[in-house]
């Protein structure tokens, strides 16, 4: 019966340690206090008003929701920075009589990570993701705007995860 405990007993131990290095986002113990998201511009071809904006507030309330870190205006910890390269609409696949059926949205961000306390985890990557969309349909309004938020919350996720999660 004792051994039973002392065994319960280093499980629980193993359990409460390993937890205090992990949590439900995925981040593990993050060495910093502060982040910047700085403005990243449009600087695609095709320039959609607003989405510089949005994209950068995006990636701002991502980070401010799963971690503990403050965001500040400069002088942070973890910066991130960049620019919004490829904002593209081209038809994806044909009907037989060579109309489009599909069209697909597809943004790329250029982005520049610098962690001040680990120069080590410091990259420049593109992140990017595409909507696609029937060919009947206009990119207009509602659907213009759940595909921005669906492509934006991927390269968010993408961008979270490869600057703090590591995966």
């Amino acid at each position: 019966m004792k051994k039973t405990h002392l065994v319960l007993l280093f499980f629980v131990l193993i359990t409460a340690v390993s937890c205090s290095v992990y949590n439900f986002t995925g981040t593990g113990k993050i060495d910093a206090n502060t982040y910047q998201v700085n403005f990243f511009p449009n600087n695609s071809d095709l320039v959609e008003p607003g989405i510089d904006r949005t994209f950068t507030l995006t990636l701002q309330d991502l980070i401010q929701n799963q971690t503990n870190l403050h965001l500040v205006k400069n002088n942070a910890d973890l910066t991130y920075e960049g620019e919004i390269t490829d904002y593209r609409i081209s038809p994806m696949t044909a009907t037989a009589d060579q109309k489009a059926a599909q069209n697909r949205l597809k943004i790329r961000v250029n982005v520049r990570f610098t962690n001040k306390k680990h120069e080590k985890d410091d990259f420049e990557k593109s992140f990017e993701f595409y909507y696609d969309y029937p060919a009947t349909q206009q990119l207009t309004g509602a659907t213009k705007d759940a595909a921005i938020k669906e492509i934006f919350e991927r390269i968010t996720q993408d961008i979270f995860n490869e600057s703090l999660a590591k995966w």
